[in-house]
């Protein structure tokens, strides 16, 4: 850890220094060689190093590691969570009581469009990190399609998500509470837990989906080949695949909250409402 950040020190000192050093030759109007491209190609090669040597890391990641540790995760998540639903099981609500709005209409519309295309790209995107397992040819170069348009779709519902549930998805102390005690899910009691109308998990998956998918969407674009070099390429292929690894995990626990640990807990997505009794429980600082 302190090796790291050593590291990270020395590199921003370098650019401080090299930046400044570049900047003022240019302004004293010192004798140079070469056109300003070469002199910015040098200052990059102060601050990064030679890129190519990252191609040993990217080889050994992308045949070994990242496929290991993305099948670690779609089969321990989905154990973890199967243990779960045979030991504790789902939380059950009375869905005949009282009724709380709330979604609007929109905020479904939004959530539907976002979830499907999110959705596509988890699971073509572990198609692409498992393709030969496949056999590859058509169907992972028709996986690689709909993982692109999947991305495009994704944008609009996505942005928009960012901008309609920023200030309720921003963390509070209460969060902390939430988590240390895993939002009660440990427990078949039924108390009430502190969340508002978002709770600690749901906006960790928030911004991973928001933010995580505004990078993999950069990254994506990139590693598409418009206009990258190789070297940057290997780079965003890695990131793109790291932060890949923690938004599938994050997906399959909404889903499993969504779908099992809930019980008619998508109702809400497509009514707009939720029982009171479970809002008083999993939501009890909510404001209605």
């Amino acid at each position: 850890m302190q090796r790291r950040f050593s590291s990270v020190v020395l590199i921003a000192l370098t650019v401080l220094f090299a930046g400044s050093a570049f900047a003022g030759e240019l302004q004293a109007g010192g004798a140079v060689t070469g056109s300003s491209a070469d002199y910015y190609g040098q200052l990059i090669n102060v601050i990064t190093g030679n890129w190519q040597e990252y191609g040993q890391l990217f080889t050994l990641l992308q045949s070994q590691w990242f496929s290991k540790i993305f099948l670690v995760v779609i089969t321990a998540v989905p154990a973890v969570f199967l243990l779960h639903y045979l030991i504790i099981g789902a939380k059950h609500f009375d869905h005949d009581g009282e009724q709380i709005y709330f979604f609007s209409l929109f905020a479904r519309i939004v959530h539907f469009v976002a979830a499907i295309s999110f959705s596509l790209l988890v699971i073509t995107g572990l198609m692409i990190i498992f393709g030969s397992f496949f056999g590859g040819g058509m169907i992972i170069r028709t996986a690689r399609y709909v993982h692109l348009v999947s991305a495009m779709v994704f944008a609009l519902p996505g942005l928009l998500m960012f901008v309609m549930w920023l200030k309720e998805m921003l963390p509070q102390f209460h969060d902390i509470k939430w988590i240390f005690i895993l939002g009660g899910y440990l427990s078949k009691k039924k108390k009430p837990v502190p969340a508002a109308k978002f709770n600690a998990g749901q906006k960790m998956y928030f911004w991973f989906a928001t933010l995580g998918g505004g990078i993999m969407a950069y990254t994506g674009y990139i590693i598409w080949g418009f206009g990258a070099t190789v070297d940057t390429v290997r780079i965003y292929t890695m990131l793109h695949n790291a932060l890949g690894i923690g938004i599938v995990a994050f997906y399959l626990t909404h889903v499993y909250m969504s779908v099992f640990a809930i019980a008619g807990s998508l109702e809400s997505m497509k009514t707009g409402y939720k029982p009171k009794d479970e809002v008083d429980i999993l939501h009890s600082l909510y404001k209605y």
